[in-house]
């Protein structure tokens, strides 16, 4: 039977130190491997459509607020948990390459509106398109139900440390 590195580090535990249950280790040390992997497969996605993690969530953030894709930098950093100086930087950055712009907000005269450009909008669709095929690639090894379990108890864990 093939054994993972995690499950490695556990049989070690269990022989020095028989009287230690490591069996968390081995659930915390498999999400944080994967975490790697994941991160690592997700910056190739971005990548490959000239952009970095956060920008993608930025066109992302625009794409999901529904027509006309516009939103208020403080709507998108409070919905991305960014600060403002970081929502500033990626807004300037995307600017400059097309793929958003700014505009005076017509309810707020100290306001500004940012929207996807039909190039951000475009490219946005191409790199989400392409990053759940590789999501989807990257759980491949489990199947749907498996997934769905996964999904439901890994969601009542992140609750369950969140509310603390």
């Amino acid at each position: 039977m093939k054994i993972d590195h995690a499950q490695k580090i556990i049989e070690k535990w269990k022989r020095e130190r028989p009287d230690l249950d490591a069996s968390s280790m081995g659930i915390v040390g498999r999400i944080l491997r994967l975490e790697r992997i994941f991160t690592k497969s997700e910056l190739r996605d971005y990548s490959r459509f000239g952009l970095n993690a956060g920008e993608f969530d930025v066109l992302a953030g625009l794409l999901c607020s529904g027509k006309p894709y516009c939103r208020t930098p403080t709507q998108l950093f409070n919905s991305l948990m960014i600060s403002s100086g970081a929502m500033t930087n990626r807004l300037d950055r995307l600017e400059k390459v097309g793929l958003i712009q700014r505009s005076a907000d017509p309810n707020d005269r100290r306001g500004v509106l940012v929207r996807l450009t039909p190039r951000g909008f475009d490219l946005v669709n191409e790199g989400i398109n392409f990053h759940v095929e590789q999501e989807q690639f990257l759980i491949g090894g489990l199947t749907k139900a498996e997934q769905d379990q996964l999904a439901a108890l890994l969601c009542k864990l992140l609750l369950s440390l969140e509310d603390e």
